[in-house]
C-alpha cells in the first residue's frame, strides 16, 4: 500500500507486549494496511468519540423543557449570585 504524505511527521513511541503487537499486525493485514495506518485510523476515531462523548451534554426531553422554562422565566438571583456579580471588575 502506498505511503500517505504527511505535512508534519511527529513521532510517537510506545511499549507494547509482543502478543498485543502481533494481534495489531494481524488485524492490520486483514484490513490490507500497515500497522501505523491501522493504529492511527482506529485510535484517532476512538479518541474523537471519547472527546465528543465528554464535551457534549445530552438532555432528556424533560431536562430540555426545564432549561427552556428557566430561560423564559429566570429565577430571582440569590444573595450569593449577587455578591459574585458585584465582585466582578466593571467593564468600560
Amino acid at each position: 500500500m502506498p505511503q500517505l504524505l504527511v505535512e508534519t511527521n511527529d513521532r510517537m513511541s510506545l511499549r507494547i507486549a509482543s502478543e498485543e503487537k502481533s494481534l495489531l499486525i494481524r488485524a492490520a493485514a486483514i484490513q490490507h494496511t500497515n500497522l501505523t495506518e491501522f493504529v492511527i485510523r482506529n485510535v484517532v476515531s476512538v479518541a474523537r468519540k471519547i472527546i465528543d462523548d465528554n464535551e457534549r451534554l445530552e438532555l432528556t426531553e424533560r431536562d430540555s423543557l426545564h432549561v427552556l422554562d428557566l430561560l423564559d422565566n429566570p429565577p430571582t438571583p440569590n444573595d450569593k449570585l449577587m455578591t459574585a456579580a458585584f465582585s466582578l471588575p466593571m467593564l468600560s
